[in-house]
């Protein structure tokens, strides 16, 4: 078992690929269609994974898809089911299998990720489904000061179960302790705190005995909050590498950051600075939603007729990526 999750998380980590994060819930969705008049139903929404999914070359950029509840149940206009689409591209399917955030009683706005009850049959439903790795979230704000250790640990804790049982299940887990972006913190205090949330995780999941090397961590870049200056792309890296270096395990089978409310002009700037500088002990690249998604979901606004369109700048926003993974990428605008 040991071997084989190991095998499934090298794949997902092949340089110089990332990973698809297409796993918005449907009232995220809704929120993103409605900002462009687009109708969201359960339709328009496979449309728009299938679009994202079935891009030319996408092979070529993404060695995974997470996907939602919703999406590992359809078919794409083949009849294929996502997962076996994916498949057949040399695409894994992942799964995100936790059920959202709720407020964390008696530490409100604090909030605490649910999921737990259930997720053993859930996720033999979503291994039989094709599904080969899993994500769970969690989210910690800096803007109202330190997060709360016990909301953190609680938090964790319930993370590293969620590892230990997608682990049994033969998948490969994502664990997204979020430090979110939004705020006037200064990327000292986002320093500060991802490091603590990432130390704290990794005692969480020791004390389960998950296997590293079967897990890959999906973290926030540091940066200054989104009401500060924004941090510059090396000042970003200089922060980011500090901190993952002394908190994250060697024995990881690798690091993906999530986009986090970034632009993508910004996104792949910072990811680009943190790829020139060089080796880590762990293979690092994207999982990005949002920064590669947006510029194409603007141009097909839902309609068919400006699907290949779309595509084509899909595609051009995964090579940036994959080029800025290592540290490649020109700096040329394509959207």
């Amino acid at each position: 078992m040991k071997a084989s999750l190991s095998d499934i998380a090298k794949q997902m980590m092949a340089d110089p690929k990332g990973l698809l994060a297409a796993d918005e819930s449907s009232r995220t969705c809704q929120k993103r269609f409605d900002a462009l008049k687009i109708e969201c139903t359960d339709e328009s929404r496979r449309q728009w994974r299938q679009l994202l999914c079935m891009s030319p070359n996408i092979e070529l950029y993404i060695s995974g898809v997470i996907l939602y509840d919703e999406t590992i149940r359809q078919k794409t206009d083949d009849g294929l089911s996502f997962a076996k689409a994916l498949e057949k591209k040399g695409i894994l399917a992942g799964i995100k299998v936790d059920m959202g955030l709720v407020p964390m009683d008696n530490f409100e706005p604090a909030t605490i990720t649910e999921g737990l009850d259930g997720l053993s049959v859930r996720l033999q439903e979503y291994y039989d489904l094709g599904a080969r790795f899993t994500k769970w979230r969690s989210a910690f704000e800096v803007n109202s000061g330190e997060p709360d250790e016990t909301v953190i640990r609680y938090n964790l804790m319930v993370m590293a179960r969620y590892a230990a049982m997608a682990q049994s299940a033969g998948m490969v887990p994502i664990v997204e302790p979020e430090v979110l972006y939004e705020g006037s913190h200064s990327i000292e205090e986002a320093a500060k705190n991802t490091k603590a949330v990432i130390k704290i995780l990794f005692e969480e999941l020791n004390k389960l005995k998950v296997n590293l090397s079967g897990t890959i961590l999906k973290t926030s870049m540091v940066l200054a909050g989104t009401k500060n200056s924004m941090s510059k792309p090396n000042e970003v890296a200089d922060y980011t590498l500090k901190v993952l270096n002394s908190a994250v395990p060697k024995e990881v089978a690798g690091i993906v950051f999530l986009s986090g409310g970034q632009s993508p002009e910004q996104a792949t700037a910072n990811l680009n600075a943190i790829g020139a500088q060089g080796e880590q002990p762990w293979p690092i690249t994207y999982s990005y939603s949002r920064a590669v998604q947006d510029p194409a979901l603007k141009l097909w606004r839902g309609k068919e007729s400006n699907a290949k369109k779309a595509q084509a700048m899909f595609s051009k926003l995964l090579a940036q990526n994959s080029a800025a993974r290592n540290g490649q990428f020109t700096g040329k605008k394509v959207f």
